[in-house]
């Protein structure tokens, strides 16, 4: 017998899930994950980080309007602080002190509400918070304090508890199949039986094109980025309370995790959608960067990965109806800050939804949902 929902959410990411909690019961959610887990891909592999800085004004926007939530979560949502502080040191080399200062300038001078001032440093000062830096290569620095690490599992689990209790079923290694249109509903022969729904919410991160193709509404340019990542360990140092350390431009970026280091290269490759893995190059440049820029030796990676990150063609992401398939709704293009976007991004998408005005304080923070609307990149 066919599962009937209003809704049915195609992609267990962050972003579905976040979407089925802010649904808050109001609407009969299924949320369908091709994966045996949910936030297998982008998820799961992301930096863990929410910073009030160094975004697209629209990611600036989004992560304004998310910082309540993910800084006090409401009563019983998860177990622990959602933020744990980190920090965040800017270095630069002696080609780029200069612009490295001028950066500085303008984060002071443009200090997010309720952030903390940045710190310009000596490279002595930056030493003393991360020692294994190499004093010949780093010509200036400062700090950003308004830099935590995300508990990005809790977060996830939240949104997801939370939409159980309202009464969401959550169907893991469910593949849709084939789909067609029946009346005012869309049927999804999917591997879990078939499902029933009016409207079908488009989360399925770097396959949402082809998801799109499904229901017959043309692909928006909706491309995955593999991103890089290594962990390396430093016998000689605790890094359990180092800041993370950003090279002035994002070339590169390192950072404490489970007491080893995180490096990444910041590589931004198009690729096709696929279970993302790392090539070669792309590991020999994050040992290399952390190399030139430190004492250590990087003789040995502990483990490497690799994850996607998925952008329309402007980097603004795609939340509202599609005008080309009747009942179907993009949420996808949440680029390499979905995570800490989270919340804002699925009140939005559940305002649209339920023909809802936004909360408050999101014009506060200078969002309307006509900024997300697919129609700008439908032809």
């Amino acid at each position: 017998m066919a599962e009937i929902h209003d809704i049915a959410i195609v992609g267990g990411g962050i972003t579905g899930a976040s979407v089925a909690y802010f649904l808050d019961g109001q609407r009969s959610v299924a949320l369908l994950e091709q994966e045996p887990s949910l936030g297998y891909h982008s998820t799961g592999r992301s930096a863990a980080e929410f910073t009030r800085r160094f975004h697209s004004d629209v990611a600036g926007r989004l992560t304004q309007a998310s910082a309540g939530f993910v800084m006090a979560p409401p009563a019983g949502f998860a177990e622990v602080n959602l933020l744990r502080p980190r920090g965040n040191l800017l270095i630069a080399d002696t080609e780029k002190a200069d612009h490295l200062r001028s950066v500085y300038e303008h984060e002071r001078d443009n200090t997010p509400d309720g952030a903390v001032p940045v710190e310009l440093l000596s490279v002595d000062q930056a030493l003393e918070k991360v020692p294994f830096l190499d004093s010949n290569w780093v010509r200036a620095a400062f700090y950003d304090p308004d830099c935590w690490d995300i508990e990005v599992e809790n977060l996830l689990q939240g949104y997801v508890r939370g939409a159980k209790t309202k009464g969401a079923v959550f169907h893991h290694s469910c593949s849709v199949t084939a789909v067609r249109r029946d009346g005012d509903h869309w049927v999804l022969e999917t591997s879990a039986g078939e499902i029933r729904a009016r409207t079908v919410v488009n989360a399925a991160g770097g396959w949402a094109d082809l998801v799109a193709g499904m229901f017959g509404a043309a692909p928006l340019g909706i491309v995955p980025h593999r991103r890089t990542a290594i962990s390396v360990k430093v016998p000689d140092y605790d890094v359990s309370h180092m800041p993370e350390v950003n090279e002035i431009d994002e070339v590169f970026y390192f950072k404490p995790d489970a007491g080893q280091l995180m490096v990444s290269p910041a590589d931004e490759t198009p690729v096709d959608p696929h279970d993302a893995w790392p090539e070669e190059l792309d590991i020999a440049y994050a040992a290399h960067y952390l190399s030139e820029c430190t004492t250590l030796d990087v003789t040995h990676i502990a483990h490497s990965w690799a994850g996607l990150r998925s952008f329309a063609k402007d980097r603004i992401p795609v939340i509202g109806f599609s005008g080309q398939a009747e009942g179907l709704f993009w949420l996808a293009g949440v680029g390499g800050y979905g995570i800490q976007t989270s919340p804002a991004v699925g009140q939005i998408a559940a305002a649209i939804l339920m023909g809802a005005a936004l909360p408050t304080h999101f014009a506060a923070a200078g969002l309307d949902a006509a900024l997300f609307s697919p129609s700008r990149l439908e032809s």
